[in-house]
C-alpha cells in the first residue's frame, strides 16, 4: 500500500514537472473561500486561455527542485502555502490576471468573510416593515426611522471598511437588505514568468491611468520631435504643413512674387495702401 502511494506521489510529480516544461508561465492563486461553481465556471471561460489544476503545494515543491535548469523556478516554493490553485499559460501574464478579476463576481457575504471595499448601507426606504429589523440594524450602527408603515435608514452608513472581517451580525443584516460586499473568485498571488516572479500588486493595472499616462507620453513625444524638426511616420505631414505656413510667411513679409502668393500680396498691399492713407492729410 505504501509502496502504491509513493508510486502515485512520483507520477503526480512527473506530471506536475510535464507542466512546467510545457507552460512559459505558471500562476498561483489562492483558493479560499471559492466555491466549486464559480471554480468549474472559471475553467469553462479559461478553457483555451490556460490549464487550470489544484496540486498539493508539497508536490510541487518536489517538482520544481527537480527543474532547476528553469531559471528562478525554486523562487515558487515560497508562495505554496494554503490552498492554491495552479494556472498554467503561455498567455501574458498581465492578461491572465485581468481575465481572473474580470471573472470575480459579487456575493452576499458571510461571518468571516473579507470586506472588498467599504460597505455602505444606503439611505431610504428598506423595504421591511417595523420589527425585529429595526433592532438589527440599530446593532451594527445604522440609524432607521419608521416612515409610511416601512423602515427607513436615515442616511449613509458606513458599516464596514476595505478589508475587515465581516461579522455573523453585520452579514445578517447586508444578507437581508440584498447587499453584496464581497468579492469571490480566484486571486493571483503570484506569477512565475520565464524566469520573473510577480506579485499581485506588480499585476495589477489600472488600464484608464495608463492610457492616460501614455497619452500625456505620445503628446510630448510629438511635440518634441514637431520643435526638433525630426521627422517620423506620425509626425511627417505636420511637419509639412509648418514648413508650408513658414514658407508662406517667409515668402510673403519678403514680397516674394509666386503664383500661390500673388493674391496674399495684392491684399497685403491693399491694406498698407489703405492704412497709409489714413494718416496722409491732403
Amino acid at each position: 500500500m505504501q509502496r502504491q502511494t509513493l508510486l502515485e506521489k512520483s507520477r503526480e510529480v512527473d506530471e506536475v514537472k510535464s507542466l512546467i516544461y510545457q507552460y512559459k508561465v505558471i500562476g498561483v492563486a489562492d483558493l479560499h473561500k471559492v466555491r466549486t461553481a464559480q471554480l468549474q465556471e472559471l475553467r469553462r471561460k479559461l478553457k483555451k486561455e490556460a490549464y487550470l489544476r489544484v496540486i498539493k503545494g508539497t508536490l510541487v515543491d518536489k517538482a520544481v527542485s527537480e527543474c532547476k535548469d528553469r531559471p528562478n523556478i525554486v523562487e515558487l516554493a515560497k508562495f505554496l502555502k494554503g490552498s492554491n490553485i495552479f494556472l498554467f499559460t503561455n498567455t501574458n501574464p498581465f492578461k491572465l490576471a485581468s481575465l481572473l478579476e474580470k471573472s470575480k463576481v459579487r456575493m452576499v457575504a458571510k461571518a468571516g468573510d473579507i470586506a472588498a471595499q467599504e460597505i455602505i448601507v444606503p439611505a431610504g426606504n428598506v423595504g421591511l416593515p417595523p420589527g425585529p429589523i429595526i433592532s438589527q440594524l440599530n446593532s451594527v450602527g445604522i440609524p432607521t426611522r419608521i416612515e409610511s408603515g416601512s423602515v427607513w435608514v436615515s442616511r449613509d452608513t458606513l458599516v464596514a471598511k476595505k478589508g475587515e472581517v465581516i461579522s455573523e451580525r453585520l452579514a445578517a443584516v447586508l444578507s437581508k437588505l440584498g447587499i453584496k460586499s464581497v468579492e469571490a473568485g480566484l486571486s493571483i498571488k503570484i506569477v512565475y514568468d520565464e524566469g520573473l516572479i510577480m506579485t499581485e500588486d506588480q499585476l495589477r493595472l489600472d488600464l484608464k491611468e495608463f492610457q492616460q499616462t501614455m497619452g500625456e507620453a505620445y503628446a510630448y513625444a510629438l511635440n518634441l520631435s514637431l520643435k526638433a524638426g525630426y521627422p517620423t511616420a506620425e509626425n511627417i505631414s505636420i511637419l509639412i504643413q509648418l514648413a508650408h505656413q513658414e514658407a508662406h510667411n517667409l515668402a510673403l513679409n519678403a514680397s516674394i512674387t509666386t503664383p500661390e502668393l500673388i493674391k496674399d500680396l495684392i491684399r497685403k498691399a491693399y491694406a498698407e495702401a489703405l492704412i497709409l492713407s489714413s494718416k496722409v492729410q491732403f
